[in-house]
């Protein structure tokens, strides 16, 4: 009875900070940010590129301060790492099947204005950051709402949010996504993963940030390619279909029916919602989690560090999210057989790599979980410090590597709904700093235009 009232609790919560008015604020800050910008995402694409992607080529991302420091391009990779996951397969396919193709134009909406609300909340988190007990910088919305908004409540209320948060999108969820495609694929025990994957995690949280991140930057760019590699061979085999696929994004997206070829018939703000409620969910712009790693840069300008976070937004979803959706319109089986999620993902593989395809998805699946864990972990951490002091981040390792492995092999629903609720409610004392504090942002912004004579 206890169990069923806490997860009506939970869905009412997670049915607020997913519903309309919290997409609309989420959405109306990147707007907000994007307007005052002269649209930035668009009018110096050049530069951000310049200063991110381009800059791995240059050796401009690397760290320079010493063998602990942790470079920009590091970062953005742990950042990533949290952000490219299960929804990357599955939560497309789904959000393919509730909203239909035209969510998916509702999806690159969202990343478009997420991106800004995300430069602003990461340039905050570098303004307002401070050098820990160890030297090392350390940074997140607790310390611009604390600092800036002058709110211990709101600081306070959010690094609670993110440890709950941690432990439920961030832990066991990602783990019974990772033991499911392993049992379902290679038949692997539940419990033989779960033990597997608390000693890898273990392993890899014994070396802090450092650590972590030196495994997400190797880690992310090959899980990457390997997906990005396989998509390419469908979307090539099927490179017949990808004109129209993208035609019926574009035009799925204004149609009052957007359902599977209309069977579903979902209407436009459905569509909408579904999009917009993925696209967030997905690059998390706005729920201020990337701005505890982010923070953590051996970079001196905040804009620059508020670029990275552009290019992380762009990545998971215009690509990443991008690249799943149109191998699935463009395979063919989308509204053909009945399957949503990963399995939906899957058959659209599977129709080049035939039998194969369920593997690739699922060790891509496996590959997306664990950087997650790794991510989500190092934001726990920070949420942890701060709340209770370094002397509890052992304890709070200890205790996420043993989630990890009962994740494994329990069910999940309440704590897939908890996960969700908390996730968003993270948001809602972020999105408060970064209004307040607006005009910091903006003047950070102008401070750089007019030092790089931009």
């Amino acid at each position: 009875m206890l169990l069923e009232r806490i997860a009506l609790l939970a869905d009412m919560v997670r049915a607020f900070v997913w519903g309309p008015p919290m997409l609309v604020l989420l959405v109306g800050t990147g707007v907000y940010f994007t307007v005052k910008t002269g649209f930035f995402q668009l009018s110096h694409i050049g530069l951000w590129f310049k200063k991110t992607l381009f800059s791995c080529f240059t050796g401009a991302a690397r760290a320079k301060n010493g063998k602990n420091a942790v470079s920009p391009f590091a970062t953005m990779c742990t950042a990533l790492a949290a952000t490219v996951g299960t929804g990357n397969i599955a939560g497309v396919a789904t959000a393919l099947t509730l909203g239909g193709p035209g969510a998916v134009f509702w999806m690159w909406v969202s990343a478009f204005f997420g991106m800004m609300t995300a430069f602003a909340e990461n340039t905050l988190g570098m303004l307002y950051r401070e050098k820990g007990p160890d030297g090392a910088a350390r940074g997140g919305p607790m310390l611009y709402l604390r600092r800036g908004l002058h709110s211990p409540f709101l600081a306070g209320a959010f690094a609670l949010f993110c440890v709950l948060a941690s432990f439920g999108i961030g832990n066991m969820s990602q783990c019974n996504s990772i033991a499911a495609g392993l049992s379902g694929s290679f038949g692997v025990p539940p419990l033989a993963t779960g033990v597997c994957t608390a000693v890898l995690l273990g392993v890899t949280l014994l070396g802090g940030l450092t650590r972590i991140s030196r495994v997400t930057e190797t880690l992310v760019p090959a899980m990457a390619l390997f997906y990005m590699g396989g998509a390419a061979l469908v979307l090539f085999a099927h490179r017949a279909a990808l004109g129209p696929a993208l035609g019926q994004i574009v035009g799925s997206a204004f149609s009052l029916r957007a359902g599977a070829s209309g069977a579903l018939g979902c209407g436009l703000a459905r569509a909408v919602r579904i999009g917009v409620s993925r696209g967030v969910f997905s690059n998390e712009a706005g729920l201020g989690s990337s701005v505890m790693v982010h923070a953590a840069a051996d970079a001196k300008e905040p804009c620059e560090q508020g670029m990275w976070a552009v290019f992380e937004v762009f990545f998971d979803t215009v690509v990443m999210c991008t690249v799943t959706a149109l191998v699935i319109l463009c395979s063919g089986v989308y509204g053909a057989g009945g399957e949503t999620g990963a399995a939906l993902t899957a058959a659209a593989f599977s129709t080049v790599f035939g039998p194969l395809g369920g593997g690739f998805v699922s060790v891509s699946l496996v590959l997306f979980a664990f950087s997650t864990l790794l991510g989500w972990s190092y934001y726990g951490q920070r949420g942890v410090e701060y709340l209770l002091g370094a002397r509890a981040v052992p304890v709070y390792k200890a205790l996420f590597v043993l989630a990890t492995a009962a994740g494994c092999t329990m069910r999940l629903e309440l704590a897939w709904t908890l996960s969700d609720a908390f996730n968003g409610l993270m948001a809602l004392p972020n999105l408060v700093g970064v209004l307040a504090l607006r005009r910091e942002a903006l003047a950070e912004w102008r401070r750089y235009r007019r030092v790089n004579h931009i």
